[in-house]
């Protein structure tokens, strides 16, 4: 969440005209994230959350990731609902943006979650893998091995200014990735996003699971292998295996792991890794700085990539 595209009370108002919310009484934008433009709304009759898509969201992407959301609010998964217009569209343009308005979900992300917050999100995330099954649409994921390779041309020549040995590490994995990235796994809707400020607590429990705006179609270990550098990696860089166990045993119990899923799962976690590092290393080589958002240090999946490159079973993860 951010605020790249400004958003004035007036414009607000007559946007909200087509929608049945009631009038704005309290507007905000709210500064967390590097994707899209996010604004608190609060109106007479509740409380919402207004987006305006930028960077890599992809207009024609939107029935992908609105459809998602209300797909799995039918069966029982706690996120942020589209509000459907008065002639039912679930987007529309503000400010020369693609935008819609959700509801807003109750809860507070955690800085530092503990080994029960991790086997919550292992839970959660199984939950959704098993929910969105039957979901009609399809969407390849855009940030998977080929759009890693564009990534880190995009940002050869001057990823060594962010850390000395950067571009070697890039490299250094690419090449290991393109010959043993795993093809043939179970593979559904994932989140590919799930972070811990992505996940909402409540009396330590998940209260909602938000930003769907990397969701895609791909394998449900990789989307585990992003859950596993999120939420099992402490500040220094260590991976904590206590919170690895409890997580993967959480995600276990929703959904049960092939043995080629369990054999992937290091190169998975490789691939999870190299692709935070490469995003987080793009969008600081290319800060907007009017942007009312600060980047988020690339360095951190460095040091988690250094560590995954030296696993050489699923056992060492917690299994």
């Amino acid at each position: 969440m951010a605020v790249y595209t400004d958003v004035s009370f007036e414009d607000l108002e007559t946007w909200l005209r087509d929608y049945d919310v009631g009038t704005a009484l309290s507007f905000k934008g709210i500064a967390e994230g590097v994707e899209n433009s996010n604004f608190f709304l609060q109106t007479g009759r509740g409380t919402f959350i207004l987006t305006l898509y930028e960077k890599r969201v992809r207009e024609a992407d939107l029935p992908f990731f609105l459809g998602l959301m209300e797909h799995l609010a039918s069966r029982g998964i706690a996120c942020p609902l589209p509000v459907r217009r008065r002639d039912g569209a679930q987007a529309t343009a503000l400010n020369g943006r693609p935008a819609a308005l959700l509801t807003f979900l109750n809860g507070l992300s955690l800085r530092r979650p503990d080994a029960a917050h991790c086997a919550a999100a292992g839970a959660a995330l199984a939950a959704l893998h098993e929910a969105g099954r039957d979901f009609a649409l399809a969407r390849p994921n855009a940030l998977g091995l080929q759009g890693w390779r564009e990534l880190a041309v995009a940002v050869a020549a001057r990823a060594d200014t962010v850390q000395s040995g950067l571009r070697a590490l890039i490299e250094t994995a690419l090449g290991e990735l393109a010959g043993h990235w795993p093809r043939a796994l179970p593979s559904g809707v994932i989140h590919a996003d799930l972070f811990p400020d992505n996940v909402l607590f409540m009396d330590g429990k998940v209260s909602g699971l938000i930003d769907f705006y990397f969701a895609c179609n791909d394998a449900f270990a990789y989307d585990l292998a992003v859950l596993l550098n999120a939420w099992c990696f402490e500040p220094d860089g260590t991976y904590n295996i206590t919170k690895g166990k409890n997580l993967l045993a959480a995600y276990r119990r929703h959904r049960a792991l092939s043995d080629e899923e369990i054999a992937a799962l290091p190169i998975l976690a490789r691939g999870a890794a190299l692709r935070f590092l490469l995003t987080r290393l793009y969008d600081i080589l290319h800060h907007d700085p009017t942007a009312l958002v600060r980047p988020k240090d690339p360095r951190e999946f460095a040091k988690y990539l250094r560590f995954h490159l030296k696993v050489k079973s699923a056992t060492e993860y917690g299994l």
